[in-house]
């Protein structure tokens, strides 16, 4: 039961489990809970209100495309900006930044298509646009879903009934590869190696033409022929 928005005003335990409550004066029963209440940037203590740093309304500090505050010879980056509070986009912020200061090249981050994972279990992990995301930029005619639903052959023997759910985000018109998602096992490896072909552009017929490793999960995404949408 995944609940999206919601104030929690309690959370009481009990013998068997947890008992919830919401803002929406609802009690919710569960075995386990796991309550996400999002981040904010961490900027106590540095005195940003005695220099004049503009701020937003999150507490984040504004900065330009050069990671420059509204004081010229101050820079911030990573989760005080409030961009994509990742820390490998922090470490690629950081790089572009000392480039740009200190050498002529120039590599601004590309926001797009940064792969991210929940290390839950079972395991999310996701690159690219979302299905609602990519029909919202082109349209439901324009965009083909994939998705596979299967039990991994290890769960086979070990007689789990734990599922794995893949899909995959395609525009017809050009048959470039969306989005690609996952929830299950290791799926925070395979989406690291999925992103890196999102990243080259890569099309369904290059996801189809690829042989799979089997036996594996990965294979699956090499392996699915019938949109579902």
């Amino acid at each position: 039961n995944i609940l999206f928005n919601t104030h929690i005003n309690a959370i009481e335990k009990k013998a068997n489990g947890f008992t919830v409550r919401t803002g929406q004066d609802t009690e919710l029963e569960a075995e386990l809970i796991l309550y996400a209440t999002g981040r904010a940037p961490n900027i106590a203590g540095l005195g940003l209100e005695l220099l004049g740093v503009e701020l937003g309304e999150n507490g984040a500090i504004k900065v330009n495309d050069g990671y420059q505050t509204n004081i010229p010879s101050l820079f911030a980056l990573g989760d005080v900006t409030d961009r994509i509070s990742l820390t490998p986009v922090a470490t690629a912020e950081a790089a572009a930044l000392v480039n740009r200061l200190y050498s002529e090249q120039r590599t601004p981050v590309d926001y797009d298509n940064i792969p991210t994972a929940v290390f839950s279990q079972p395991n999310i992990g996701t690159v690219g646009l979302t299905e609602t995301e990519a029909r919202k930029r082109y349209s439901d005619s324009d965009v083909a879903v994939f998705k596979s639903v299967f039990t991994p052959m290890k769960h086979t023997l070990s007689g789990l009934d734990e599922k794995t759910l893949m899909k995959m985000i395609v525009r017809r018109s050009t048959d470039q590869v969306l989005g690609i998602h996952m929830v299950g096992p290791d799926a925070g490896e395979i989406i690291q190696g999925m992103a890196v072909a999102i990243r080259a552009g890569a099309t369904k017929a290059v996801f189809d033409s690829t042989i799979g490793i089997h036996p594996t999960a990965a294979e699956e995404f090499v392996t699915m022929r019938k949109p579902v949408d």
